[in-house]
């Protein structure tokens, strides 16, 4: 193990190997070491952010919670969920930007979840932007009274705040190899 993936929660370490096979930086320890140190960037970049907006961080939502929601995955790409709008959302996803396996972004108007989201889970859509994600290691949701279009613009905002730094994060590791 190594510097950073030590820093990283067990359950999450083999994910982070895993991506690493697919991100088309050389299948060895530094490597693992990159993307570790980059998925813990991305972590503090979230954390920071959401708190910055006013968001605040639950274990759970159900698929009937009109709020909007902001989660992260183990692979540290960002799902984006829309309040409930006369029964459906809007939803993103935005893949961490170094995997080949899955889309870089996909947006889906309509977007209906499968079953409630919760910490540790795939979220998983009936209608979305993808079938499921990897599991989620966090979810944060607005606080205070929102209508749904603010609740849309404060979710866009602060997912298109975190996407940019995610990009210079990604940046870095690029440069490195």
């Amino acid at each position: 193990m190594g510097e950073f993936l030590d820093k990283i929660p067990e359950n999450i370490q083999d994910h982070i190997r895993e991506i690493t096979k697919t991100s088309g930086l050389p299948p060895d320890e530094e490597s693992v070491e990159k993307i570790a140190k980059g998925w813990l960037e991305k972590k503090k970049v979230f954390e920071k952010k959401i708190g910055a907006m006013g968001m605040e961080e639950v274990d759970f939502l159900t698929s009937d919670d009109e709020r909007a929601a902001l989660a992260i995955t183990y692979s540290g790409s960002l799902v984006n969920i829309g309040p409930i709008v006369d029964g459906v959302r809007n939803a993103g996803y935005i893949s961490i930007g170094l995997r080949s396996d899955v889309p870089d972004a996909a947006l889906k108007e309509g977007s209906t979840l499968a079953k409630d989201v919760a910490v540790d889970d795939r979220i998983e859509f009936v209608i979305g932007p993808v079938k499921n994600t990897s599991a989620i290691f966090k979810i944060a949701v607005l606080t205070g009274s929102h209508t749904a279009i603010e609740q849309e613009e404060k979710l866009n905002e602060v997912t298109l705040l975190i996407q940019e730094e995610f990009v210079e994060v990604n940046k870095t590791m690029i440069s490195e190899r």
